[in-house]
């Protein structure tokens, strides 16, 4: 897509009922202690996803230092958050899983055990990786898997988002998003059967497709090197006829909510997904004339689209982003070269802002 550079997995959206407790399990276990932005405000251009209404809500951003994409951690203010209706099952449409990369899944996993955490057994993927799950004390499923892609290299049991599960009804139409739009253009693997790797979650002992997609390019853009590379899994059950996640619910309730990319280019994008049939169902830019949305320690621009199935994906175009916050020194995005990294000591200066416990 010319002019449109997706610079990486920026977060994934988490809903909670509780920001100041989950983000301290996120810390401890996860690493999730540089905070980026922690806001409160009114969701008021979700509309489409909020019944109607604008809501009230309090969210965080936090970062690991070893790279990868970040947490937004958000809860609703001004009404109770609700669970889905039924114990999502591996298949089922949305987000099913967070990929959280490690360097040592052994190592890992007895480190996990030891703190008494919700950890699946040992297991290999299709491409010969590691990996095993841990389940958060509210219900998300984790896969933690073997990378060799790090930018830091900090004490700690894991790096950040490396990618997500994702439960779809028919690949094909999936990669028009996921490929096509998003340049996962690298099939790892496309096998179709009962996987043991995947037996013990909720409903993993299905017949399933399963097609594990990546970026042949390194990715560009100010935080490319801190976001890193990343991977999408798309789950198709076969057995069965899957349920969406999200079903008669909210954006913002509990769950992984969306998946967010950091990208340049936000006009560009628009014309690009309407163009392949997926247009912005949310548009800041639209919104605010052009103007940047303000997020309170940052702001820039952010739009939605819908994969074929409902799943949302989000686009942040950032232009203001705190570096040295208690001097008032803010990193203005908007005049560098969009598809030049930032240097390493910039990025570096958002330990600055690590909370620690």
């Amino acid at each position: 897509m010319e002019g449109v550079v997706v610079s990486g997995i920026q977060q994934l959206g988490i809903g909670v009922e509780n920001v100041a407790e989950a983000w301290k399990w996120y810390r401890k276990h996860l690493g999730m202690d540089i905070k980026v932005f922690d806001d409160s405000a009114t969701a008021s251009l979700m509309l489409p996803y909020t019944g109607g209404l604008p809501r009230n809500r309090h969210a965080v951003l936090a970062l690991n230092m070893n790279g990868g994409g970040g947490f937004e951690i958000w809860q609703y203010t001004d009404r109770i958050p609700q669970p889905p209706a039924f114990i999502p099952a591996l298949g089922d449409l949305g987000i099913f899983a967070a990929k959280i990369k490690t360097r040592d899944a052994k190592q890992t996993h007895a480190l996990f055990l030891g703190d008494q955490l919700t950890v699946s057994n040992l297991s290999m993927d299709p491409d010969g990786r590691k990996f095993f799950f841990v389940t958060d004390p509210y219900g998300n499923v984790f896969q933690v898997i073997e990378s060799e892609n790090w930018f830091g290299n900090l004490k700690g049991k894991t790096g950040s988002v490396y990618g997500v599960v994702i439960g779809v009804t028919n690949i094909e139409n999936s990669l028009k998003v996921y490929s096509d739009i998003l340049g996962y253009d690298q099939v790892v693997f496309d096998q179709r059967g009962i996987f043991s790797d995947l037996a013990h979650l909720n409903g993993g002992d299905a017949l399933f497709r399963r097609v594990l997609l990546r970026h042949s390019k390194p990715r560009a853009g100010a935080f490319g090197r801190l976001l890193g590379d990343s991977e999408i899994e798309l789950v198709q059950v076969e057995e069965r006829i899957p349920r969406k996640i999200y079903e008669d619910r909210f954006w913002g309730d509990l769950g992984f909510i969306h998946l967010c990319y950091d990208i340049n280019g936000m006009e560009e994008l628009n014309a690009a997904c309407a163009k392949r049939g997926f247009p912005f169902t949310v548009d800041s830019f639209a919104n605010h004339e052009g103007n940047s949305f303000d997020m309170g320690e940052a702001a820039g621009h952010f739009s939605y689209i819908e994969d074929p199935d409902g799943t949302l994906i989000e686009f942040v175009e950032t232009h203001k982003l705190p570096i040295f916050k208690k001097l008032g020194i803010y990193l203005n995005l908007r005049k560098r070269n969009p598809k030049k990294h930032l240097p390493n000591w910039v990025l570096k200066s958002l330990r600055l802002s690590r909370v620690k416990d």
